[in-house]
């Protein structure tokens, strides 16, 4: 990644109804990235909330959006032009069904997979060449719907192991910033 700005954004749903679910990896990892920036989360006019500071020794500002994670791209897309971050430097955190529980994975562009809050984001900024921190979550078990498993909370065994899952997360986004993707995909691929 470039030495500009960097726009690190959590993708979830908003209240505390959702709060323990699946689908709210993204912000989970940035309640972590801004504990580690010390900040707080302040509303934003760009329909988010955000944290500005360094991160990993670079500009960075977080981004919550406040709007449910189907319609994300609206509040993204806001951020990034208030902030002037072009999408090779927008970094999006979010959760991954494809993807073991436990596992971090990152990617430049590509497409959505079935996640409407990519797609969202996909949509309003008009690119798919931005960077992507999944925190995989796994398949629902059965026939479960896998709308219905990523709002389910996290299992009591998934919750045990659930901290390091976001702090190794956490420590990815922070490698790509600092070591650029090809470092950072070597380190945590691997584990």
């Amino acid at each position: 990644m470039t030495e500009e700005l960097a726009l690190v954004v959590g993708l979830g749903n908003p209240g505390p109804a959702y709060a323990g679910n699946r689908h709210n990896a993204g912000f989970m990892v940035l309640d972590e990235l801004a504990a580690r920036m010390g900040g707080r989360f302040k509303a934003h006019r760009s329909g988010a909330e955000v944290v500005e500071g360094r991160l990993a020794g670079r500009r960075a500002v977080l981004v919550k959006p406040r709007s449910f994670m189907n319609v994300s791209g609206g509040p993204v897309v806001g951020a990034a032009r208030f902030y002037k971050v072009a999408p090779s430097s927008l970094v999006v955190v979010h959760d991954e069904l494809d993807i073991d529980f436990g596992a971090v994975r990152i990617k430049l562009g590509g497409g959505e997979g079935g996640h409407n809050g990519l797609r969202s984001i996909s949509k309003s900024l008009g690119a798919k060449d931005y960077y992507r921190v999944r925190f995989g979550i796994g398949r629902p078990p059965g026939r479960m719907d896998p709308a219905d498993y990523v709002l389910r909370d996290f299992s009591t065994v998934e919750r045990k192991e659930l901290p390091f899952v976001i702090d190794r997360c956490a420590d990815a986004v922070e490698s790509l910033l600092t070591d650029g993707i090809e470092v950072a995909q070597n380190k945590f691929h691997a584990l």
